[in-house]
Order: structure tokens, then C-alpha cells, then sequence
């Protein structure tokens, strides 16, 4: 059995985490499969648009801590520095829409991943927990710059250092779930908005998405001079020219992502 199971539909990728056993916590294999997955998918045309799942109860508890004290596992360095801090980087330099279906719990590692991804839907059930007070670490995998800029650095802190959960509508009201579904309905309505996502100007989400990478370093006269080099990129696509003439000849554009 994989741990990390992939199904494309249409332009659609979905990646499921799939330990459920362990509340899909990562091991290294499962962190290398899902490295390994996401990089296919970056270089794979076909693939506009990926979303993000867990099989079972939960999204994923992070990591899995049976390894992370073996004294014959790789030990906390690799496993930062060659399981998360890849993982992470892989999902904001793909320059493809990816998605996060929160189907349960996102705790610690898990958590993290999730709010790193460009959107987040969430179950009504689910919820986000920084777990890593709990246990005497440090929040990782992004943890400590994504979260502050998701909702304000004194409720980041508050939730890293009491390691107090968040529900799945707390997060909503916080900034860091876009919309929350039943858990009946969330991977339906997941691909319903992936695959609406999927037929857009795939080229232009793209640019946009680094141009909101951009943003966190840049002057605000830096990140219009990109705008301006981002957007004359976007204005010489494909898409760009079937867009307007969609719009000049009232219909719908068919966009192929180039």
C-alpha cells in the first residue's frame, strides 16, 4: 500500500495522504513520495490544478514521532531539512493553483502544509492545532511565516504557544480556511472549485502566485516594477489574447494554461 495515493481527474490532480492508520502522520517514505508527486505534477502540462487530501479521520497529525526518536531514523535535522522544508518550498514555487481539503485534523507538520497551499476548504469537523508546544519544539514547515501573515502575529502566537485548537469555523473567522463544507460534501465541492480553477488562465495564476511570494521581501515601487515584468509576461500568453477576444465576442473563453 502507497502512502501517498494520486488520481487525476480531467485537469485535476488530487494527492492523498494515506497512513490512516497513524491519522496520516509522515514517515520518510511518505514524505518523499509526496516530494516526489508534487514535482511530477509541476512538470506535467496536463495538470493545472492539484488539490491536497487525507484518506481516514484525518488530514495529517504532523509527524510521525515513533520515527522521529528512533535512534535509527533519520533524526530531526533530515527530517526538517529533507522532508519539510522541501515540501513546503515544492508548494509555493509550483506555479500551479494548489489546494488543501481539510477532511479532519491538521495538526503540527500537518497543519502547516495545509496553510501553505494557495486555498484551504475545510470540513465542518476539521480543525488546525500547532502542536509542537506540546511536545517542547519549535513550529515548522512554514509554520512561523505563513500563520502570522494569515491572521496577525499575536493570534499566531497565542495559538503556537498554548498549542489551543482551532475549529474548523474559528479558522474561517481567523483568515485561514476560505470556505468550510460537511465532510459528506467537502471533496465534492473541492473538485467542483478545482476544476472551475483548472480551465483559467493557468499562466496568469501562476505569475500571480509568485508575485505573492514576491510580496512578503519587496517595497511596495519593487512590487509594482514586478507587476509591470509579470504582467507584460502575462499579456504575451496564449491565454491573455483568447481571453479578450472571449470577452469582444461575448463568450466564453477556453483557456489551455500557456
Amino acid at each position: 500500500m502507497s502512502f501517498i495515493l494520486t488520481q487525476q481527474n480531467e485537469n485535476v490532480l488530487i494527492i492523498t495522504l494515506n497512513r490512516p492508520d497513524k491519522f496520516n502522520s509522515f514517515n520518510r517514505e511518505m514524505a518523499l513520495l509526496l516530494i516526489s508527486e508534487l514535482e511530477k505534477a509541476e512538470n506535467d502540462k496536463t495538470i493545472r490544478c492539484i488539490v491536497i487530501t487525507g484518506n481516514g479521520k484525518a488530514f495529517c497529525a504532523g509527524q510521525d514521532l515513533s520515527e522521529a526518536i528512533d535512534p535509527n531514523g533519520p533524526g530531526i535535522e533530515k527530517i526538517v531539512a529533507e522532508h519539510y522544508n522541501p515540501i513546503i518550498l515544492k508548494i509555493r514555487s509550483i506555479e500551479k493553483p494548489i489546494i488543501a481539503a481539510v477532511n479532519g485534523v491538521a495538526a503540527g507538520a500537518g497543519a502547516n502544509i495545509a496553510l501553505a497551499c494557495d486555498i484551504v476548504f475545510a470540513a465542518k469537523s476539521a480543525s488546525f492545532i500547532q502542536a509542537f508546544s506540546k511536545i517542547g519544539l519549535i513550529p515548522d514547515s512554514g509554520g512561523t511565516f505563513t500563520l502570522p501573515r494569515l491572521i496577525g502575529f499575536n493570534m499566531a502566537s497565542a495559538l503556537m504557544i498554548t498549542g489551543d485548537k482551532a475549529t474548523a469555523e474559528e479558522a474561517m473567522q481567523y483568515g485561514m480556511v476560505y470556505k468550510i463544507f460537511d465532510l459528506a460534501n467537502l471533496l465534492e465541492q473541492t473538485l467542483v472549485n478545482a476544476q472551475a480553477i483548472s480551465k483559467m488562465p493557468t499562466k496568469a495564476i501562476g505569475l500571480t502566485k509568485r508575485l505573492l511570494n514576491q510580496s512578503y521581501n519587496n517595497t511596495l515601487e519593487q512590487q509594482l516594477n514586478l507587476e509591470k515584468e509579470m504582467q507584460i509576461k502575462a499579456a504575451n500568453s496564449t491565454d491573455y489574447k483568447e481571453g479578450v477576444n472571449a470577452f469582444l465576442e461575448k463568450r466564453s473563453a477556453d483557456f489551455k494554461g500557456e
